[in-house]
């Protein structure tokens, strides 16, 4: 009686895209073969799915429909490692020659007899087929802890990145990284949950692959992704990627912060549109502001009123239109018309040319913190490998030694790139002064809460009125701008910086007392880091500006009259 076959055909990815055309090449091979051999194909069968590990469905299929039938069965493959690469499945077959289920093994690229030196020349193939698989698998993983340790990432760039085939690692793509770190600043502000983030960088135009908002599952794992600080984790273990960080440390910690309070939200009902709850509290009972809405001749209107929940309070509601016409003008007590912002901008710019170079005490400070940290490292992993200490152990300490040397690393960076950091920080007074100018004529209700907020404290609403106290250095313009701006505008006045010579001794908040008048101040606005220029020298925390000051960064701001 002439021998039935089974055809077996096999690729090793499930994923219909890719090697195709490998299933078309061996039914066209093996049904060539088959012809030329003159073998009766019985049934066909093809898998896409890999052989290292045994659990084949289609294969399983195969070999239970060869244990039930009642005549012998040959299978006909294109080479051994169709079949198995995986000693269950390799075993499987050769026990079923030994019982006499399986009487031939075909292949175009193998020579097989059903004796026991064709027997044992399959178990060789398989065996092979085995080395191969586990050698391959070894290789990548060899090759992947290569590319970790030289601080590359293993795969696909994360989004915010661009994969870079000179390089062979990711770097910051400009305008998708712009997204994550915008992304990043407003979630720890507070002013996003997960579902309106999706919908603020829909705004920006990253969605989806289907074009919807991104998902909030997707969000969770961008905003704890350790990659936008520069780290790499693989398998629960943390390296230091050798590509630029785009979150910063802070605002990254600041994100797992908000996380964490929100991981189990509190049920509530549907939220309203109250731009301004949360900024304010009572200033007779110092109860919470609440919002509600009213209706009245014209439609229907929002009231903030205080909850009166600690007590007796005899304060009244105030229209939404109202508060936000108040804030407005408090913010543009503080304000900073364009003119000034470009020449102090400008000088701003001028300091950080000539700050460029760093102060090289504080460089090797660093340098020696990053070698620290490097020789822990090394330690840390030589007691791993001798036994000394527990992996979970070793995890948690590597992973807190490799934020600590990254965080060097990116101090040194900016360091290199911003002298002594005071520039950063003056520069963003003078755009947030600059930013309340406008805010000032807009209607962005948020926004308004959110400068409020950044610079202004002990916030109240007393008799239908607003009252806050601005922080350092915000006060310094509403002590002293008015009067400036009264000459400004009669021409007799413009603003010329300059730097200062260094000193440690800080910043002093001006050269005259508070109790001097604003004309005496038009003189002068001294921040000084000499003692001897100003006449009430400061610590550096109790100075006007919230930076530190260290030698060939302090600043003389001169505000000259003209004649």
């Amino acid at each position: 009686m002439k021998t039935k076959y089974f055809l077996y055909a096999r690729k090793s990815t499930e994923d219909e895209e890719r090697q195709i055309m490998s299933i078309e090449a061996q039914l066209a091979e093996l049904a060539e073969f088959a012809k030329r051999e003159n073998i009766e194909i019985a049934e066909t069968f093809i898998e896409s799915k890999s052989a290292k590990k045994p659990g084949r469905e289609i294969f399983n299929e195969m070999m239970s429909k060869v244990h039930e039938s009642k005549e012998p069965i040959g299978l006909i493959a294109w080479h051994p490692d169709r079949l198995a690469r995986n000693s269950v499945d390799g075993g499987q077959i050769i026990y079923s020659i030994d019982i006499g289920k399986i009487v031939s093994l075909r292949f175009p690229t193998f020579w097989f007899e059903p004796t026991p030196q064709g027997l044992f020349m399959l178990q060789v193939a398989f065996g092979q087929s085995k080395y191969y698989s586990d050698n391959l698998s070894e290789n990548v993983k060899r090759g992947i802890r290569q590319k970790l340790r030289r601080g590359e990432w293993p795969g696909l760039a994360p989004f915010g990145y661009v994969n870079n085939p000179k390089t062979r690692t990711i770097e910051p793509e400009p305008t998708k990284s712009r997204c994550v770190t915008k992304a990043f600043e407003e979630f720890s502000q507070g002013r996003h949950t997960l579902e309106s983030l999706g919908h603020r960088l829909s705004f920006w135009g990253v969605v989806s692959g289907t074009g919807k908002p991104i998902c909030k599952a997707t969000l969770q794992r961008m905003l704890t992704n350790k990659v936008y600080l520069g780290i790499i984790v693989h398998n629960g273990e943390s390296y230091e990627g050798g590509f630029p960080a785009i979150v910063s440390r802070a605002t990254f910690e600041a994100v797992q912060k908000v996380l964490k309070q929100r991981a189990r939200p509190r049920k509530s009902k549907k939220r309203h549109n109250f731009p301004f709850v949360g900024l304010l509290t009572c200033g007779e009972c110092g109860g919470a502001i609440t919002a509600q809405f009213a209706h009245g001749h014209g439609g229907t209107y929002r009231y903030y009123r205080c909850t009166k929940k600690l007590g007796k309070c005899s304060q009244r509601y105030l229209r939404e239109d109202l508060l936000a016409d108040q804030l407005k003008s408090r913010l543009q007590n503080v304000a900073l018309p364009d003119d000034w912002t470009e020449k102090m901008t400008a000088q701003v710019d001028v300091w950080e040319k000539d700050n460029a170079q760093s102060a090289q005490s504080f460089a090797q400070n660093l340098e020696e913190k990053i070698k620290e940290a490097e020789t822990k490292l090394d330690k840390l992993v030589n007691a791993f490998l001798d036994g000394s200490i527990e992996k979970e152990t070793y995890l948690v300490k590597k992973d807190e030694l490799i934020k600590t040397k990254t965080d060097l690393n990116k101090r040194k960076s900016d360091f290199g790139r911003k002298g002594n950091n005071w520039i950063e920080p003056l520069r963003d007074w003078i755009k947030t002064a600059h930013h309340a100018e406008k805010l000032a004529l807009s209607n962005d209700f948020y926004e308004i809460k959110s400068l409020a907020e950044k610079i202004g404290t002990n916030r109240r609403l007393l008799s239908r009125k607003t009252e806050f106290e601005f922080v350092r250095p915000y006060d310094l313009i509403l002590k002293y701008l008015p009067a400036v701006a009264e000459k400004a505008q009669e021409g007799r006045a413009f603003c010329e910086a300059r730097p200062a010579p260094a000193s440690p001794c800080g910043i002093n908040s001006g050269g005259a007392s508070e109790q001097s008048n604003a004309p005496q101040f038009s003189k002068c606005l001294n921040w000084s880091g000499w003692r001897e220029l100003n006449p009430l020298p400061l610590r550096p925390e109790h100075s006007g500006l919230p930076m530190t000051y260290t030698p060939n960064n302090t600043i003389q701001l001169y505000i000259v009259t003209t004649q």
